[in-house]
């Protein structure tokens, strides 16, 4: 399965692995689905990891930011965005929609309700994480 993941999901699921998105990323680095992500996105996801606030609140280290930008380059697939979009009610979010046409994704996982809106877009779910982890137990059948 080709999946778009936001940001926020992957930075939750990081810092609690054992709460309800930490299955995200365990199913990444098992293989169970490919990330589609934009040089946008993971630079988002590191500059995310890389607040002081963040860093200080979760106990994120430099290894845990190293360790998942090597998690998303060894289980991703990097778009390339040859139609910039402007549909989202955040434009922030254009490039997960971008990343998700780019690569013909299968589903974009989201608990933003500015994503979620939009479901389905351009013929791709929008999903949130837990109706992803059903997707992909329904896959293994």
């Amino acid at each position: 399965m080709r999946a778009v993941v936001d940001t926020n999901i992957l930075v939750r699921a990081l810092i609690r692995p054992r709460g309800s998105v930490g299955p995200v990323l365990q199913r990444l680095r098992q293989g169970h689905y490919t990330l589609l992500y934009t040089q946008s996105s993971l630079e988002e996801l590191v500059d995310v990891l890389s607040r002081p606030r963040i860093r200080e609140k979760y106990g994120v280290t430099e290894d845990d930011v190293k360790t998942i930008v090597a998690l998303v380059l060894l289980r991703g697939k990097a778009m390339t965005v040859s139609q910039p979009l402007a549909v989202c009610r955040d434009p922030k979010d254009d490039k997960f929609l971008e990343a998700a046409v780019a690569g013909k994704a299968d589903i974009i996982v989201s608990g933003d309700e500015d994503l979620l809106v939009l479901d389905p877009f351009e013929g791709i779910p929008i999903v949130s994480p837990a109706e992803f982890l059903r997707c992909l137990d329904a896959e293994k059948r």
